[in-house]
């Protein structure tokens, strides 16, 4: 199969069996771009965990110091004076029995939904709308709560979920193309340490087996994470 011009300049300057110090990565992956937008870059992370059982299914949230790039629509379901505090600090929608029939019907014009506990019974109804959508709340990554106002700041400013597939890997977004690499590399860390944090106890073996850094339209780009620390 021929490849294309894009494709021979990746050959070409890309080692796809060599695990790249992080740094050195991010670099590469910023001299492979040709996208005319800004590509969203993107970290995958192979853990040897088995998120069949509950103690080895990771789900965590991590702050990235430089933000996402990514303007986060955020829905607050809560009731009574909750929703004035959602609103003041700046959630993008606030409600209650109309969102949630919003929800149900399929509308998801939104990237996160905090509720406050009271709520949760009725969301929990439509688990199987938001949860493959990865749009349940949870207690762990902070997105069920009392604060509301803490929990739409921090996830404006950039605070993320981090949660394992079916197939034991995470795909987490740390920044934008157009970011500066030691913003980057701040973004890349948070996550990684975060999840080093995160090893479940039932966890036996090797935890972490790889680390893949990618763009939109860039290659994947091996990261030797012996040398992140």
């Amino acid at each position: 199969m021929s490849l294309t011009k894009n494709q021979k300049v990746f050959e070409e300057k890309l080692d796809r069996m060599k695990e790249y110090a992080l740094e050195d990565a991010i670099s590469l992956l910023k001299g492979l771009t040709f996208a005319k937008f800004d590509e969203t870059i993107e970290l995958s992370i192979s853990l040897g965990v088995d998120p069949r059982h509950a103690d080895q299914n990771i789900r965590v949230s991590a702050s990235l110091p430089n933000g996402t790039g990514k303007e986060v629509k955020v829905l607050v379901v809560t009731q009574g004076p909750k929703e004035k505090e959602a609103e003041e600090a700046g959630a993008d929608f606030v409600g209650n029995k109309d969102f949630l029939a919003k929800l149900k019907s399929g509308w998801d014009e939104i990237d996160t939904i905090i509720a406050t506990p009271d709520m949760m019974p009725e969301l929990g109804k439509l688990g199987k709308v938001l949860g493959p959508k990865g749009l349940m709340p949870n207690p762990k990554s902070g997105t069920v709560t009392m604060d509301v106002a803490k929990a739409v700041k921090e996830i404006k400013s950039g605070k993320i979920e981090i949660r394992v597939d079916k197939f034991g890997i995470i795909h987490v977004v740390c920044g934008k193309m157009s970011f500066d690499e030691t913003a980057l590399v701040d973004n890349v860390k948070s996550v990684y340490e975060t999840v080093i944090k995160a090893r479940p106890a039932a966890v036996k073996g090797t935890y972490l087996k790889k680390l893949t850094l990618s763009s939109t339209m860039g290659p994947g780009i091996k990261i030797d994470h012996s040398k992140i620390r």
